[in-house]
């Protein structure tokens, strides 16, 4: 059965469409994807400049102006992209559709909560999409490298952090009981504060012991948590040995090959295959 005139013209609009705003190997897929970018850069620094109080005493209702333009360009965007997407289900509940409506409802949702219109900075999430303009996937290996490690060290930084949150809770206690009110630890959730500000290494020094015991349990405290900075970056730096070696290992069995069989995934320093018994070589 022919399709109609009108349903060609429309599916021929949206793959052009398609090729133009989700493709990135043709000229104008690659010229919309840098536009894209410098208008989001752009958007992002107009929102900053906006949050500068002189800046916007002095340019205020040109920055209005500006974050307008480009949410309603952005606006017209996303609903394109909706438009063209060969599944718009999948396009708009995956990572980058959330984003790519998300850095656009701060500033309608602004209308009701004026302040919530600076979380238009997620907007800047977006420029992910240089990975592929730049042809940048070759460096997404490291990056998964990484996430598998954090994966499998996951279970070991659960039960660091729940013992550090266990020492934090202890040491908070103590400060409360010893130092008390009268000496800026009004309770134990604000002595808490202060074991998390000093096992951190952050000390913010708004709050400090005075009594000697105090300043004693604060000083275990401090080499505690020079202590503790250490056991995250070892657990991650072991997962990460691992996992290296792991992918190493199997890089090299399937580069082995059996020259009679043809079978591979041999250990590494096989020299006969261990399902013919014949003789194996690299790929």
């Amino acid at each position: 059965m022919n399709e109609h005139p009108a349903d060609t013209e429309i599916n021929s609009l949206r793959k052009t469409l398609y090729d133009v705003i989700f493709g990135y190997e043709s000229k104008a897929g690659r010229w919309f994807d840098l536009i894209l970018i410098v208008l989001i850069i752009s958007s992002v620094t107009a929102v900053l400049l906006d949050s500068v109080a002189s800046y916007h005493e002095r340019y205020g209702a040109l920055l209005l102006q500006l974050e307008w333009f480009f949410t309603i360009l952005f606006t017209i965007e996303y609903f394109l992209r909706i438009y063209s997407a060969q599944n718009r289900r999948v396009y708009v509940f995956s990572f980058y559709g959330l984003i790519d409506l998300f850095s656009i409802l701060p500033t309608y949702i602004a209308f009701f909560f004026p302040t919530i219109q600076y979380l238009i900075v997620i907007r800047i999430m977006r420029v992910l999409r240089i990975f592929r303009v730049l042809k940048l996937f070759r460096y997404m290996g490291e990056a998964n490298l990484l996430y598998t490690a954090l994966l499998q060290a996951r279970r070991k930084i659960f039960v660091f952090l729940f013992s550090v949150l266990t020492l934090i809770v202890i040491f908070g206690a103590m400060m409360f009981i010893i130092e008390g009110p009268e000496h800026g630890f009004h309770s134990i959730p604000e002595s808490i504060y202060w074991a998390i500000v000093t096992i951190t290494t952050v000390g913010y020094g708004d709050i400090s012991p005075q009594t000697p015991l105090g300043q004693m349990v604060a000083a275990v405290a401090m080499i505690c948590g020079y202590a503790i900075i250490a056991v995250p970056t070892g657990i991650i730096g072991a997962e990460l040995i691992n996992e290296y070696q792991n992918r190493t290992e199997l890089k090299n069995k399937d580069d082995r090959r059996c020259v009679n069989c043809q079978a591979d995934g041999h250990d590494i320093d096989a020299r006969f295959c261990k399902f013919c018994g014949d003789r194996i070589q690299l790929k």
